[in-house]
């Protein structure tokens, strides 16, 4: 039997945070002298969390794997809708269903928008938006596993599967002082990249804001033209090197930090990632060169900070990419497709499946040439069991068949072949903007709102790495 006592003390911590949250936000609107709703939204959330905070006897205390997969996917459904309420009250997006499209796209940290004109909300609800994205993002995935604790006896981890094989280099032997390394190194790199951008020519409140949102590689911007609202080539180098780091594990950042290179370097998923940003960046840069006749410090600069946005899911913009021809076109779909390494915010199928993947190909060739030998794959020179190879090509047969489908959706809404598979990728891998039709510069306004509720069930089931929603329609999960 399913404990939902459990379950529910979970989800009142959750609720409780979400209102801790919206009263901070609420503190922007005071100081920029804003009528706000978001003391109320705050209060509605923490008095719902507290009303459904459930005592626990000793009997409640045992827990399974159910459990942590109702938790799991209840919680961005609980933030999701709570996040709704400063929308509403406010006024700034009518409907409930637009209301829910904007508060998921941002807790999944996609940054897709229906919003049409973002400069003209108040300054207060732009900052719980950017918000949103910052909790959605690693930093409440990790502070989730820290404070959740229901009792000392019982720890509910919330980090969700990612079926990588890789083992975990802990920090400490105690998670829990893993745990606020992590979140300080993700609060001080976002604190570090909102003074940069400062010096760029950003003010205090557009720094902070971008800076939530590049560290949770969410992409939200509170400006209409995104990062091409902002021309300095310092703001650009800036965000380039802080969504680079968003897309790397943050246990690395540690290891960087403590002058431990020879974690960083023998960490074959790190090279990995590096490698596919760098060529990447490469070829969208010649191809600017030589056929869009750019400057090389211009083209340098864009492939760089474009590459860097898509491959880490991040999804900023700074120029309209759709105008730069089929092959990039092609090349940026394929880019929809890496995302950063595993034990990031970042989205998409991640480089460490990539990586893992290569190298099952390439043993597979050698297992048919020696049919007899034993030829196991290996990541970080310990060898990864056949079970995670299996659950890998699960995943990723998933991952196509689902990305397909969605297209096959999108394209009946009347869209053209390449704005149906880019933007079912982008949504899937937590994105935001696609190509085509939704493309930089566009929003989602104009989608039926029966569209907008598929497009949030395609954020939703990325961002929990699909199969951690998937196992809740199945019959099997309801038996004992």
């Amino acid at each position: 039997m399913i404990n939902f006592r459990i379950i529910a003390r979970v989800f009142s911590l959750v609720l409780i945070i979400e209102g801790l949250f919206m009263l901070l936000s609420a503190l922007v609107s005071i100081i920029y002298g804003e009528h706000s709703s978001l003391i109320l939204s705050g209060i509605i959330t923490i008095v719902t969390g507290i009303l459904v905070f459930t005592p626990l006897r000793d009997e409640d205390k045992i827990y399974g794997n159910k459990e942590g997969y109702i938790i799991v996917t209840g919680i961005w459904l609980v933030l999701s809708l709570f996040g709704t309420i400063p929308y509403l009250f406010s006024g700034a997006i009518k409907g409930f269903g637009n209301a829910f499209f904007e508060s998921i796209s941002g807790f999944t940290t996609t940054g897709a928008s229906i919003l049409t004109d973002v400069e003209s909300l108040p300054h207060g609800i732009l900052f719980w938006r950017s918000l949103t994205q910052w909790i959605g993002g690693l930093g409440f995935i990790i502070i989730s596993m820290s404070v959740l604790q229901v009792v000392k006896t019982i720890n509910i981890q919330l980090t969700l599967t990612d079926f990588t094989g890789q083992p975990t280099n802990k920090i400490q032997p105690k998670i829990k002082e893993a745990i606020k390394r992590i979140i300080t190194i993700y609060a001080v790199l976002t604190l570090i990249e909102s003074v940069l951008l400062m010096f760029g020519g950003m003010n205090l409140f557009d720094a902070l804001c971008h800076s939530f949102t590049t560290m949770s590689t969410g992409g939200f911007s509170t400006r209409n033209g995104g990062i091409a609202s902002f021309s300095s080539p310092g703001i650009l180098i800036t965000l380039t090197i802080f969504m680079f780091l968003a897309g790397t594990n943050l246990t690395l950042v540690y290891f960087g930090l403590k002058r431990n290179f020879k974690k960083i370097i023998e960490n074959n998923e790190f090279i990995f990632y590096t490698i596919t940003c760098i060529v990447f960046i490469l070829i969208t840069s010649f191809v600017l060169i030589s056929k869009h006749d750019y400057q090389k410090g211009k083209a340098f600069l864009e492939g760089a900070f474009q590459s860097v946005s898509i491959i880490t899911t991040t999804g900023f913009y700074h120029t309209n990419y759709n105008l730069w021809g089929n092959f990039l076109i092609l090349i940026i779909f394929l880019m929809m497709l890496t995302g950063g390494m595993s034990g990031s915010a970042s989205g998409s199928i991640k480089t460490i499946r990539l990586l893992l993947i290569t190298k099952n190909s390439r043993h597979e060739m050698r297992r048919l040439i020696h049919p007899s030998g034993f030829i196991p794959v290996r990541q970080d020179r310990k060898i990864v069991p056949q079970t995670i190879i299996s659950n890998l090509l699960v995943f990723i047969t998933f991952y196509f068949l689902i990305l397909c489908f969605g297209s096959l959706v999108i394209a009946s809404m009347g869209n053209d072949i390449i704005t149906s598979f880019s933007t079912s990728a982008s949504l899937l891998g937590n994105i935001g903007p696609g190509l085509g039709n939704f493309g930089p510069f566009t929003n989602y306004s104009e989608v039926p709102m029966i569209g907008k509720w598929f497009f949030s069930f395609l954020m939703f089931i990325g961002r929990l790495e699909l199969f951690s929603v998937l196992v809740l329609f199945t019959g099997s999960f309801y038996r004992r």
